[in-house]
């Protein structure tokens, strides 16, 4: 089976033919076709069956309100004693709704809080816990701040309570396979998901993950889940895709998948990249301390960002808002 990726650009020197990605602001006049066994070649978009073509074109619908027709911030609210990078931060709750009123008034269109640290090696916490964590941060925050916000949880329940609280996504680390009753939950209330890819539980996912192919496996995997979920009444604009960065990958795994991010246009679906400060950056940076790996963030985003990523979700608001004005201002860019 063929598989098509977009050659992404952005140069305001545009052929005649070219055509637009995403509805974005990227164009793409070539295709690279990969195929498991074969090597890969270039192909001129003009000779991509009428449905891929109209899939990579089609421009992406609104997520819970906010439009997928320019790059947007996902700020991360980690209300964790334990997360990677920010554990302990923003524990009180007072100083969580002072953090997301930062994230917001820097960029932020979008907050996703979070209550479990899935960090490689991190425990499993309870649900009861969860709540606890979670659901008054996001009540408090949605009775000020107007950004739609994301619950970043793999349980029903705690979705559940989010919700009531006022969030209006779901994003599953696990890809809507930890809890079987997330899905419909999530379709039932008509709620927008995040579906991410990962191999493995936080707990054992970087021991020693290996695949045939790590890019067409992520691929036909969130392709498969993509289809799940629709089957389950979800609707296909309704959903984002992320290919989970450091989730179960090595760095050679990471560094394929953010080379090859236009790849996963092909499912239809908004993209979401979550790189910020996460280890494969330090490796590379030197950088051993997380809150040191900005400048390595800003590059893996911006680099995303130049194939038409629409979502990044970074802990950085403020600097990520920075360095996408800049590289709009330079490239013409929406």
């Amino acid at each position: 089976m063929p598989y098509y990726r977009p050659v992404p650009r952005t140069d305001p020197a545009r052929p005649d033919g070219a055509l637009t990605l995403a509805g974005g602001w990227c164009w793409f006049d070539r295709v690279e076709v990969l195929e498991r066994g074969a090597p890969p070649r270039l192909m001129p978009a003009s000779d991509l069956p009428e449905r891929v073509a109209a899939r990579l074109t089609a421009p992406r619908d609104a997520v819970a309100g906010v439009g997928m027709g320019a790059p947007r911030i996902m700020g991360i609210l980690n209300v964790t004693p334990d997360s990677f990078s920010d554990g302990g931060e923003h524990v009180d709750p007072a100083r969580a709704l002072a953090h997301a009123h930062a994230m917001t008034g820097a960029g932020a269109a979008i907050l996703d809080v979070g209550g479990e640290s899935t960090r490689p090696g991190a425990a499993a916490v309870s649900t009861e816990t969860e709540i606890a964590r979670t659901a008054p941060v996001i009540a408090a925050i949605h009775a000020e701040i107007a950004a739609p916000i994301s619950i970043d949880t793999r349980k029903t329940e705690v979705a559940r309570a989010a919700a009531r609280a006022g969030a209006a996504l779901v994003n599953d680390v696990s890809g809507f396979t930890f809890d079987a009753d997330l899905a419909p939950f999530a379709s039932e209330h008509a709620l927008p998901v995040c579906v991410m890819h990962a191999q493995g539980s936080p707990e054992t996912m970087q021991a020693d993950p290996r695949y045939d192919d790590v890019l067409l496996d992520v691929y036909d995997w969130l392709a498969l889940r993509v289809a799940a979920l629709i089957a389950l009444g979800i609707p296909h604009g309704a959903i984002i895709v992320d290919p989970g960065i450091g989730f179960g990958k090595t760095q050679a795994h990471n560094l394929r998948l953010l080379r090859n991010l236009s790849l996963f246009h092909g499912l239809g679906c908004p993209i979401l990249l979550g790189a910020s400060r996460k280890r494969f950056i330090g490796d590379i940076s030197r950088t051993p301390e997380a809150r040191d790996r900005v400048p390595g963030s800003l590059s893996v985003a911006l680099g995303a960002v130049g194939q038409g990523v629409q979502i990044l979700r970074v802990h950085d608001v403020a600097e990520t808002r920075a360095a996408l004005d800049l590289w709009q201002a330079v490239h013409g860019a929406a």
